[in-house]
């Protein structure tokens, strides 16, 4: 990938069905073998307990990753969609339990709110699965909406109950 035209992104990755695990670092795989994504870096894995959906879901696996890429947000979207599809993800009940979710999370500063996609992911600073992971990455980053950065965010909400942090690579 060359030029200067790069998009400097981060993906949360979440999943509790089948095996998270593997399921993370095959998407990692995908990603990096794609001609317009470099894979920067990633995140600790979390255990976090299910934040909404049905009640008596299995815990879920949660990491993050930073990227750069020559994709727009919406092929970026697609590409992420090709790889949740690829891990067996069912789109059948809203936040229910999953194979694979690759949420964008943020896309340079890029603000935008379509039918397929809202950047700054809609809800990432209520969650400390997504902050969490993404806080080990880049605390100082600014959230362009809020003017805040991730650090503070992550700060800012009530204590994390029942959220392990595993390890730190993967």
């Amino acid at each position: 990938m060359t030029g200067s035209n790069k998009s400097r992104a981060f993906l949360g990755f979440g999943g509790n069905l089948g095996k998270p695990l593997n399921n993370f670092r095959r998407a990692r795989q995908q990603l990096a073998e794609h001609p317009q994504v470099e894979v920067i870096s990633s995140s600790p894995l979390y255990q976090t307990p299910p934040v909404g959906g049905p009640e008596g879901q299995a815990d879920y696996l949660n990491a993050a990753i930073e990227i750069l890429t020559g994709l727009s947000a919406l092929d970026l979207l697609q590409l992420c969609r090709q790889i949740e599809n690829s891990a067996g993800r069912v789109r059948d009940l809203h936040w229910g339990p999953r194979t694979l979710d690759i949420d964008l999370l943020l896309v340079d500063d890029l603000i935008m709110d379509t039918p397929l996609l809202t950047l700054p992911h809609p809800r990432l600073q209520q969650r400390h699965f997504v902050l969490l992971p993404l806080n080990d990455l880049a605390p100082q980053l600014n959230h362009p909406v809020l003017n805040e950065t991730i650090g503070h965010l992550l700060n800012i909400l009530p204590t994390a109950i029942d959220i392990t942090r595993l390890n730190k690579t993967w």
